[in-house]
């Protein structure tokens, strides 16, 4: 199984990322995990990056699909399929992936999209704030981030649809419940 996260900043992309990869036994690729881990080891690319994130902008595709390729290949290389969160953020990024992916024969067969209102995205990331002191989680940030999801992001959607590989969740729902639907969900496209 290999699966793409799609959804805003707070929808909860690595919390289901984590359960179905625990689930399914499939790798992980965590783009914006891997960023701040650059960023935080004060690595030449992190330090690249790290006003893009502090601002809540876009880090460039060639940097993203890079860290997503050898996360893809390490999933090829363990025989396993993956869950990968953080791409695409853009239409020309979504079809870049899909030629990255379909070049080394790891093409995705899901993209799972946690839908969510901003609201309720905002006060959950300024709650995630608190506890993991993030720089790029304050208000205006958050605002910024979502604004860019409404306006770059969310018409991959489409992009996915036409594909036929679109799985739309609704994760406005307590944490257990939305996990067991995309389990549930992704049991039934395995079968």
């Amino acid at each position: 199984m290999r699966v793409l996260m799609v959804a805003p900043p707070g929808a909860g992309k690595g919390t289901q990322g984590a359960v179905i990869a625990e689930h399914f036994d499939l790798h992980r690729v965590t783009i914006g995990e891997l960023l701040r881990r650059n960023v935080a080891d004060g690595t030449e690319l992190g330090r690249r990056i790290e006003p893009l994130i502090e601002r809540g902008e876009l880090v460039p595709d060639d940097i993203v699909l890079d860290l997503m390729r050898e996360g893809l290949l390490e999933a090829r290389a363990r025989g396993r399929g993956y869950v990968l969160d953080g791409v695409p953020r853009t239409i020309a990024q979504a079809r870049a992936a899909y030629r990255v992916a379909r070049g080394i024969g790891m093409t995705a067969g899901v993209a799972l999209h946690l839908q969510a209102d901003d609201e309720e995205l905002v006060g959950r990331l300024l709650k995630r704030a608190a506890v993991e002191h993030r720089a790029d989680d304050n208000e205006a940030v958050i605002r910024q981030r979502l604004r860019l999801y409404r306006e770059v992001t969310e018409p991959v959607l489409t992009y996915y649809t036409r594909r036929g590989i679109l799985l739309t969740v609704d994760a406005m729902r307590p944490v257990e419940v939305v996990s067991a639907d995309v389990l549930a969900a992704l049991e039934a496209r395995a079968a």
